[in-house]
């Protein structure tokens, strides 16, 4: 029998059109605000905000070509990949916390999550990402209903989501460990487990992640400020406060563009970490209302992709992709409003950092190939199915 694709008369194509220009806004706002929070930075005296934006619009462009070389590629590949990708990423992310490795592995504030070849700058947690996402797509469609088994089904999903989490940990990156594992668990909860089985993971995930506050002193200073904001020292408060500052200033319409005024050295990390709180600063409540709707239609039009996917596999990688950019929002924008503790995860698409823009619009790709090839019927998926 020939291989052949055969389209639903009436399959509906708009959503990945949309998402892309969803995506696309996103990039341009992104790039916009960059250039923005960092038009007064100085360094050894000159102003090197430009050069920060430049820096961004080149990420944007590999990230671009990235995006449409994954829409084009048949998003089943990625299935046949995932181990190799894996291995790979877990190679790159020993590479920084292995000894004598300092010299491509620079420690940064105390941390080695990053790998700096010449020209080349980049984080391996930000790829882990993607990769335990396709990899846990993976093996949910091969496990198939064995899922619900905690043996044959949960526990290999538990050691490669406990290994990656904890060479991300070392490095040391609680937050990305603990979202990367959240990812893994999401795709896995979509897969059917048992309930009893996911909400043991879900408490002994907990009470880990709490061990590992509890390790070291700067993360529970900011736990206890999180719970006791009324009893924190002003040292304690100073990244939450002057961010509410700053998008409570805003108001309605913002301050205007580049009028922003937390960015002038009272807020850290007001270009990545806490770039939500420059949106709000500038733009207003207006501008934190679009920025909010375009996540949330992005995230709509993903589980949607996902819902009408041809295959269990496309239907798994959707929503993992999906919630890589949804729930990275959601938590950064509750970091910078103090709706959780202080982290570090950046604003998909529009926070400034190569490494998660990349990730991102690569990702974004793969779902937009989905949304492509959904209601396909081939002589190949149906082997695929038997085979399964």
């Amino acid at each position: 029998m020939s291989l052949r694709r055969v389209r639903h008369p009436g399959e509906l194509r708009w959503e990945t059109r949309l998402l892309g220009v969803v995506t696309l806004t996103l990039l341009v706002l992104g790039l916009v605000t960059t250039y923005s929070a960092t038009n007064v930075m100085q360094s050894r005296g000159h102003v090197v905000g430009l050069g920060f934006a430049l820096k961004q619009v080149l990420g944007a462009m590999l990230g671009g070509a990235f995006l449409l070389i994954a829409s084009r590629i048949d998003y089943y590949r990625w299935r046949q990949l995932a181990w190799p990708l894996l291995l790979v990423t877990v190679v790159l992310l020993l590479i920084p916390i292995l000894p004598g490795t300092t010299a491509i592995a620079k420690p940064v504030n105390g941390a080695r999550r990053w790998i700096d070849i010449g020209p080349i700058n980049f984080q391996p947690s930000e790829l882990a990402r993607l990769v335990v996402v396709i990899w846990c797509a993976m093996l949910a469609t091969k496990k198939g209903g064995k899922v619900r088994e905690f043996r044959r089904g949960v526990l290999p999903f538990i050691v490669v989501l406990g290994g990656v989490s904890l060479l991300i940990l070392l490095e040391p990156n609680l937050s990305m460990a603990l979202l990367v594992a959240l990812l893994g668990g999401i795709v896995l909860f979509a897969a059917g487990p048992r309930i009893g089985h996911f909400v043991l993971l879900s408490v002994v995930g907990a009470l880990l992640a709490y061990n590992r506050i509890q390790g070291a002193a700067y993360r529970m200073a900011r736990f206890n400020t999180y719970r006791n904001a009324e009893h924190a020292t002003s040292d304690a408060l100073y990244q939450i406060h002057n961010s509410l500052v700053g998008i409570g200033s805003g108001r309605i319409f913002g301050v205007g563009f580049g009028e922003g005024q937390q960015k002038l050295g009272y807020l850290p990390e007001a270009t990545s970490d806490f770039l939500f709180s420059t949106i709000g600063e500038e733009w207003g409540f207006l501008g934190v209302c679009l920025i909010v709707g375009l996540y949330a239609l992005f995230c709509w039009l993903g589980f949607r992709i996902a819902k009408t996917a041809s295959d269990p596999f496309g239907q798994y990688l959707a929503v993992g992709l999906t919630a890589t950019v949804g729930v990275t929002a959601f938590m950064h924008m509750a970091v910078t409003l103090g709706m959780m503790p202080t982290t570090g995860l950046t604003l998909p698409f529009m926070s400034y950092g190569r490494s998660s823009l990349v990730i991102s619009l690569l990702g974004t790709g793969i779902l937009i190939n989905i949304g492509r090839l959904r209601g396909r019927l081939t002589a190949a998926s149906e082997r695929r199915k038997a085979a399964e």
